[in-house]
C-alpha cells in the first residue's frame, strides 16, 4: 500500500470515529454513547477513550469503579469488571426519537413505549422495564417537567 493510500485509510478511520461519537444515543435498556450493559472496562475506554477521572469506593452493593466522560456521561462498574449502569446528565445523547435531557415530561410519555412515570420518596421519574433484580432498566428523572439525566442500567436488587 503507498503511503497516500494509508493516509487516506487513516482519515477515513478517524472521520468514522468522530461521526459516531458525534451521534451519541441513548439506547433504551441497553447502553448510551457507545458503553453498553456487559461490556469490559477496555471495551468501554475503545469506544469512548480514556475517562476524565476515575472514582472507586464501596456502597451497600460492595466496591465500585466509575469513569467519568466530559459531555456528563458516567459509566459504572458495580463489584465486577463489566458495565453495571451508565448515566448522562448532558444535553447530547438521547434516543432515536429525540428523547433526553432537556426534554419534557409529557414527551417522554409520548415517545417512550411503555414508559411508567411515577413520584418516588418526593422525586419524579419514567422507566422502562421493572425494578426487579437482573433486569435492565432506563430510568428519566425528572425536575420542574424536564428530564435532567437518564440511566441506562441493569438492577441489582
Amino acid at each position: 500500500m503507498t503511503r497516500i493510500a494509508i493516509a487516506l485509510l487513516g482519515a477515513c478511520a478517524l472521520w468514522l470515529g468522530c461521526a459516531s461519537a458525534a451521534h451519541a444515543m441513548v439506547q433504551l435498556d441497553k447502553g448510551i454513547a457507545g458503553a453498553r450493559i456487559g461490556n469490559t472496562r477496555a471495551q468501554v475506554k475503545a469506544a469512548l477513550g480514556t475517562p476524565v477521572k476515575t472514582r472507586s469506593g464501596s456502597n451497600d452493593f460492595g466496591s465500585f469503579v466509575q469513569y467519568l466522560y466530559a459531555g456528563g456521561i458516567t459509566v459504572s462498574f458495580q463489584g465486577e469488571d463489566r458495565v453495571t449502569s451508565i448515566l448522562t446528565t448532558g444535553l447530547g445523547d438521547r434516543t432515536s426519537n429525540g428523547i433526553g435531557v432537556g426534554s419534557k415530561e409529557d414527551d417522554v410519555k409520548l415517545h417512550i413505549p411503555h414508559v411508567k412515570c411515577e413520584t418516588i420518596a418526593g422525586s419524579r421519574y419514567c422507566h422502562t422495564g421493572r425494578f426487579a433484580a437482573g433486569r435492565k432498566i432506563t430510568d428519566f428523572r425528572i425536575a420542574a417537567g424536564k428530564v435532567t439525566s437518564v440511566f441506562v442500567g441493569q438492577v441489582l436488587d
